[in-house]
């Protein structure tokens, strides 16, 4: 069904773009295999398939920033999905809500734009 054409490190995947289901806004982007999507169906929980650790995981597992899927979208080509979420805490693992905290603005400069929502210093030990 899905077209998983997208491939890293051997692994066969689909790009899996998480977007607040009550505000709209994007809160990150990663990779799912057909392990993670599968779990995420099965459970209604974000998993993800991490291409550093080569392994599926679920998002909050070690932070408790977790993503409930109320919906999935997938785009034209099937090679790519939208998960509709309600989010727990913080989407990026640098402590803001969403992954997209910055704006490029001319010429070139980076603006924080985000939140802060948890120290990843806490959440992350060890």
């Amino acid at each position: 069904m899905l077209n998983f054409r997208h491939e890293i490190g051997g692994e066969k995947l689909i790009i899996a773009i998480a977007q607040d289901k009550n505000t709209k806004e994007i809160l990150m982007v990663a990779y799912m295999n057909k392990e993670a999507l599968d779990r995420t169906i099965k459970t209604g929980m974000a998993h993800y398939w991490s291409t550093s650790r080569k392994k599926v995981w679920l998002k909050g597992e070690s932070s408790g920033h977790t993503q409930k899927v109320e919906e999935i979208l997938v785009d034209c080509d099937m090679d790519a999905i939208i998960l509709k979420v309600e989010q727990k805490g913080g989407a990026c693992h640098t402590g803001y809500y969403s992954c997209f905290y910055r704006r490029l603005t001319p010429p070139k400069k980076l603006e924080n734009i985000g939140r802060k929502v948890f120290n990843p210093e806490k959440v992350y030990r060890g």
